[in-house]
């Protein structure tokens, strides 16, 4: 498939940039895919579309702010000519470095701007000397791996580590501390102190994502409380967005493109909910496309295991671990019954993977309704129900 026949034309003025005061009071474009309908909804109509019995699978993780604002500090820096204009500012310039993914207590990768001359050896620093960041070495992608330190004798003094304190969490609390919440590219403003709150679903329990799993931002207790009301049934799952999901399809043949790998984590009592869930032939709902792929993967590794070349009840093992799964037109689903998700970017990863779920020119015809009907689209926007 081609990358170009997964555009469409979008007003930038449909691009949500604030959130809603009420989350529940977002809008609901309901895809029927037997009928090829659509239909206008609410997203508190959400307990009346869906069936006695439905499993809804929920990503638990938790966005934290990984956005850090510092300054190089010039240690090892990549010198310049003298004549530069920019020598002044050159060793002690602006710099952001977004935390990706956590290798141990101290070490991190990340994406450092502007990033091209700073190399192995620099040191980065956030607040008022709180927080240093030593660059370790250069990775692929414009990755950096970096070793986070813990100033504790500035006058500013991050808190010590001690016998019942530990350097994760130091640094974890320097971080919430110091750090902005990494919004999306497309919302072009500056976090404020909401979005702590408001990028963040309201059931969010695991840290250690860099973006919210939009689809679940709609949801309220109240809302919870009336799926279970209903019979619904929840599990909760957790995969760590990563900056992976913003980043662009490259290739012009689809199939060529390769995913960024994401963590994942099903306990044993999620995987029993929907394993019982599929060999009752109920249906799973899954909240988002990192459910999707942290259940597919999780479904595709058990039947690869056992060498299930006959078709059969799917099932799926608790544990962790990574997924670079890619799912566009074509995919054979084998846990997900229904989808709830957000409209997401001409072009993305995001939308192939819907249109693998309900269909190419179905989903375009749908986003074109929307646009048409001025729905507001991604993070912060409204959603689709695709049962």
């Amino acid at each position: 498939m081609r990358l170009h026949e997964f555009d469409y034309d979008l007003p930038p003025d449909l691009i949500a940039q604030q959130p809603l005061a009420d989350r529940a009071s977002s809008r609901l474009l309901v895809l029927d895919r037997a009928v090829r309908s659509l239909e206008d909804r609410r997203f508190a109509d959400l307990p009346d579309l869906l069936q006695k019995g439905d499993l809804l699978v929920l990503n638990n993780t938790r966005v934290f702010p990984a956005r850090l604002l510092g300054r190089r500090r010039g240690t090892r820096a990549q010198p310049i000519g003298k004549g530069n204009p920019a020598v002044r500012e050159h060793l002690t310039g602006e710099v952001e470095l977004l935390l990706t993914r956590r290798e141990s207590d101290d070490v991190w990768q990340g994406l450092v701007h502007p990033g091209r001359r700073i190399r192995t050896g620099e040191e980065l620093v956030f607040g008022d000397g709180e927080l240093v960041a030593e660059v370790l070495d250069r990775g692929e992608r414009g990755l950096r791996r970096v070793r986070l330190i813990p100033q504790a004798d500035c006058h500013r003094a991050t808190r010590e580590v001690t016998p019942d304190r530990g350097v994760r969490e130091v640094i974890d609390e320097a971080i919430d501390r110091l750090g902005h919440v990494p919004l999306p590219p497309y919302i072009h403003r500056a976090d404020d102190g909401r979005d702590r709150e408001t990028y963040q679903t309201v059931y969010a329990k695991a840290r250690g994502a860099v973006a919210a799993p939009t689809a679940g931002l709609h949801f309220t207790p109240q809302i919870l409380a009336a799926l279970a009301a209903r019979d619904v049934e929840t599990a909760e799952i957790t995969l760590h967005v990563g900056p992976g999901t913003f980043r662009p399809v490259q290739a012009e043949r689809v199939e060529e493109h390769r995913m960024d790998p994401e963590a994942f984590e099903i306990s044993r009592g999620a995987a029993d909910r929907i394993n019982r869930a599929l060999s009752g032939g109920r249906r799973v709902v899954a909240v988002g496309t990192t459910c999707v792929r942290a259940l597919e993967h999780a479904a595709r590794a058990v039947a690869i295991r056992q060498s299930e070349g006959k078709a059969g009840v799917a099932q799926i093992e608790s544990g962790r671990g990574e997924t670079d799964l890619f799912i566009y037109p074509g995919f054979e689903f084998r846990v997900v019954g229904a989808l709830l998700t957000n409209f997401h970017l001409p072009r993305s990863t995001l939308l192939m993977l819907v249109a693998a779920f309900a269909g190419r020119e179905f989903v375009l015809e749908a986003y074109r309704h929307a646009v048409e009907q001025r729905y507001r689209f991604y993070s912060y926007g409204d959603c689709m129900l695709i049962p």
